[in-house]
């Protein structure tokens, strides 16, 4: 009888160990590939980039399989230099298999870039093109490595789109007939090159086209909704109905600048004109509506796929290309309607 025992004993260890091995570690076999990512992002406050990142946890989830798994990490830089760098350094003890930034100061590239290739960890930078300390309009390391890249939409496009929209209207943004657009500007971040593009390139494709402008009032509200709106507000009280045009360099400020045109009693698209970029879904509808004159499709899925696939590249050891660009899309009245 004890030899029985014993035997059944032997059984239902060997079983127990069956079920219990296998080289399972957390939930998952020996042949499950774990591949740890970290995302930097530069300010969880950014309407724009809530939606990249959350399309970027979205889009791993869809490209995992049985024996691929991405452990994806995310940070908020809360639009601090020195807190993005920490960051960075926690992911390279952590040991990150690939890092996905997102700049705070683009200026400062080369300190993030130089510490991360150290570390022999590939570099994905993505939606704000870096800048050399010497405010290069790009970063020659980028290009002098292998392992980092940037993924982004060119700026200038986005600008000219503006500039276009307007152009595209019958008065061309003139609503008082005089001969001169009168504009105020309410950039994202003086230092960012989509900021410095879109400012440029919106007014640009005014005046190449033979328009006269004139810049009534310029500030940077760093891409705010609420500072968006103070910034509106403090211009129509200094220049009321000379002000023709409002160009935003993104949507989030464009939301504050309509609130402060309707405080103001202004009336878009009737005695002034409202521009942003981001074609958040609350703009498209306002586009719709005639409440903004027009958008930029800033494409935060096309952008944030790109930057997943580039990094997964680089997981499976396949070479990068230094540059991977998405085009920007109109959004106006005329395109909303057509959808």
């Amino acid at each position: 009888m004890k030899k029985v025992l014993a035997l059944l004993m032997a059984v239902v260890m060997m079983f127990s160990l069956v079920a219990c091995g296998g080289g399972e570690t957390g939930g998952e076999t020996a042949d499950v590939t774990t591949y740890k990512v970290g995302v930097a992002i530069y300010q969880y406050n950014d309407n724009f980039m809530t939606l990249y990142r959350n399309e970027i946890a979205d889009y791993f989830k869809t490209l995992e399989t049985d024996t691929v798994k991405y452990d994806v990490t995310f940070v908020d830089g809360k639009n601090s230099m020195d807190e993005q760098s920490n960051q960075i350094d926690t992911f390279i003890t952590q040991g990150m298999d690939v890092i996905i930034c997102n700049l705070v100061q683009t200026s400062s590239a080369e300190v993030i870039i130089d510490k991360v290739v150290a570390a022999d960890i590939p570099l994905v930078l993505i939606n704000r093109e870096p800048l050399g300390d010497n405010g290069d309009e790009s970063y020659a390391g980028i290009l002098d490595n292998p392992t980092v890249c940037y993924v982004g939409a060119d700026a200038r496009q986005s600008g000219t789109y503006q500039g276009e929209i307007v152009l595209s209207l019958e008065d061309k943004g003139d609503i008082n007939g005089d001969g001169t657009v009168k504009y105020i500007m309410i950039m994202g971040d003086v230092e960012n090159p989509d900021a410095q593009y879109r400012t440029e390139f919106s007014v640009k494709a005014l005046t190449d086209a033979g328009v006269k402008v004139e810049c009534l009032y310029q500030d940077t509200a760093a891409w705010d909704q609420t500072k968006g709106q103070e910034l509106v507000a403090n211009a129509l009280t200094q220049f009321g109905k000379d002000i023709e045009v409002v160009f935003c360099n993104n949507d989030g400020m464009a939301l504050g600048a309509a609130q402060a045109l309707k405080d103001a009693g202004r009336v878009v698209g009737e005695d002034v004109y409202l521009l942003g970029v981001d074609a958040l879904t609350e703009c498209v509808e306002m586009v719709g509506n005639g409440e903004m004159t027009g958008t930029v499709l800033n494409d935060h899925i096309g952008q944030s796929h790109a930057a997943v696939d580039v990094a997964v590249k680089a997981l499976n050891g396949e070479a990068m290309d230094n540059y991977y660009w998405v085009n920007y899309v109109k959004v106006d009245k005329a395109y909303v309607d057509a959808q």
